[in-house]
């Protein structure tokens, strides 16, 4: 029955036969600034690492100057604007406070005292770690971040965040593999729950898994997410062409789950914004970028991530001889992730 579908928590979000709006997940590009500018800040007397002064000097000079931001900067300011409006968000694995590739540092050490600090959790005046999103509009108030390195049981720890996700939508969820391939340490429990989960159970979720992936050294089994095995997990007809009409378009809706391969850090910013903006829920497979982490051309700015900008499905071409001159083309390349840079 209908109302066997949602907890409490739940109440409002629709069903896949329910239409839903796309929404714009833009932000302010001052809250934005500021975000950047706490991500790259500690306490007064706090001794940073010497290679983590320079991060987050870097960190904090992409944001003074609203440009060159790269991917570790945009996924702090998509979850510090998830925290101020009230939605907690949460990231476990085994590497994620640093990030295999050293490039979170969501979680850093005083060199003295072995004291953590977590500058998202700074963002306001108030921090409440649990509080219901309903308390958390108050005035200056914020959401709390999660960053928790997990024991080596990716089959554990990725069923512990999908019971998470199940029990709070306005929670953003995710679990990184330290690196892609050690997804099929949890096959068990994304064949089994994730995947169908909501056909067999009318039971949606929002976790996120982030996976690592890139033939860029470290062997055989750290280069691949096999993401051709999520790709055919995917229920969507492919004999039906779906209605992709901007008021109209329900084709993720009625699927059981989203894959995607960002090129750009500010669409992998709207990627996860848009988990918490949707009025559903659906699992997002992420396939994770290593050599886009510092990338020189793998950058947006503050304005790519501003007020009415969202996700973009396509990236046009940036070469202006060649969109000056579309009748000289004689071959079109659709490509996503670090191939597009190559």
């Amino acid at each position: 029955k209908p109302e066997d579908w949602l907890s409490s928590r739940w109440t409002g979000f629709k069903s896949p036969s329910q239409m839903s709006r796309i929404r714009p997940t833009g932000v302010d590009t001052e809250t934005l600034r500021m975000i950047g500018m706490k991500a790259g800040t500690v306490p007064e007397g706090f001794k940073l690492h010497r290679q983590m002064q320079k991060i987050f000097k870097a960190r904090k000079e992409m944001a003074e100057e609203g440009t060159g931001i790269d991917w570790g900067t945009a996924e702090a300011m998509a979850f510090g604007s998830l925290l101020i409006e009230g939605n907690h968000v949460r990231i476990t694995g085994q590497d994620v406070q640093r990030g295999t590739f050293s490039h979170r540092h969501a979680v850093v050490k005083d060199q003295d005292t072995e004291e953590e600090y977590t500058p998202l959790n700074s963002l306001a005046q108030n921090l409440d770690m649990s509080a219901p999103k309903e308390e958390l509009v108050r005035p200056d108030t914020q959401a709390g971040f999660i960053a928790r390195n997990s024991i080596l049981s990716e089959f554990a720890v990725l069923g512990f965040e999908h019971g998470y996700s199940l029990e709070n939508p306005n929670c953003l969820v995710l679990w990184e593999a330290q690196f892609g391939d050690f997804v099929n340490g949890a096959q068990i429990m994304i064949d089994q729950f994730i995947v169908a989960g909501e056909d067999k159970w009318l039971r949606q979720k929002g976790l996120v898994m982030l996976l690592p992936h890139g033939f860029d050294g470290q062997g055989a089994e750290h280069s691949s997410c096999r993401v051709e095995r999520f790709l055919q997990q995917v229920d969507e007809d492919p004999h039906h062409i779906p209605n992709l009409a901007r008021d109209e378009r329900m084709q993720v809706q009625q699927c059981n789950m989203q894959i995607v391969n960002c090129t750009t850090p500010a669409n992998y910013f709207h990627c996860l914004r848009r988990q918490i903006h949707r009025d559903f829920r659906k699992p997002l497979v992420v396939v994770s970028p290593k050599n886009l982490l510092r990338h020189k051309r793998c950058v947006s700015s503050l304005d790519d991530m501003g007020p009415g900008k969202m996700f973009q499905r396509v990236i046009n071409e940036t070469d202006r001889d060649i969109w000056d001159n579309p009748e000289q083309v004689k071959t079109l390349v659709f490509c996503s992730g670090q191939i597009y840079y190559e």
